[in-house]
């Protein structure tokens, strides 16, 4: 497929909220949308869809996705949460993202780690994912071209466009089912240190 690598360019998957691009300051509700709708907007998928919403921020809020707000502001902790969960949404079940956060919302809270300095980390590794997808993409794209052209098909286009989409969701698919294995075993070990405090 010639125009795959331009498709990619196009959905900007490094796109990203950087530090310092977070405000210091603490922020409002609406200023925080903001903030997403205009560094995110060039990864919509049309112009209806929206980056964030209040009711988004409500319902991750009351699911204590992150930490509670004092005075209706959200600190740059929140904003890193905030950004950490808009990726993950995607793939996990809010369940699992409130399950995979659990822990780090009470770490900042009782101050014994530093979202900022593990968001510096999460930055990096999106960075080289990023990469790796690139390079991934590239492969898959040889392998079904290879395969369509043993076809002989008139269609061949089509037939390949039809098996990139299908390998691109079984990728998609293994990712999101070793994530999920992950946040299971993540809330097992919680459960049985939770038993272990009990039984003491």
């Amino acid at each position: 497929m010639k125009n795959i690598h331009g498709m990619i360019k196009d959905i900007q998957l490094d796109t990203h909220l950087s530090l310092e691009e977070i405000p210091d300051l603490d922020l409002y509700m609406d200023q925080v949308i903001q903030l997403f709708e205009r560094k995110f907007a060039g990864t919509k998928r049309n112009e209806e869809e929206k980056v964030l919403t209040k009711t988004m921020i409500n319902n991750y809020a009351k699911g204590k996705l992150f930490f509670p707000i004092q005075n209706k502001r959200y600190t740059k902790d929140h904003v890193i949460l905030i950004s950490m969960i808009y990726q993950m949404k995607g793939s996990l079940s809010i369940q699992d993202v409130k399950q995979t956060l659990g822990q780090l919302n009470e770490k900042v809270v009782d101050e014994s780690i530093s979202v900022k300095e593990l968001y510096k980390k999460y930055i990096h590794l999106l960075e080289a994912n990023h990469a790796i997808f690139e390079e991934t993409v590239g492969k898959h794209t040889e392998q079904t071209t290879e395969a369509v052209e043993e076809l002989e098909d008139k269609a061949s286009d089509y037939l390949e466009q039809l098996l990139l989409i299908a390998s691109f969701t079984m990728m998609s698919n293994f990712y999101r089912k070793a994530a999920e294995k992950l946040v299971d075993h993540m809330q097992e070990i919680e459960s049985q240190n939770e038993e272990g405090r009990v039984e003491e």
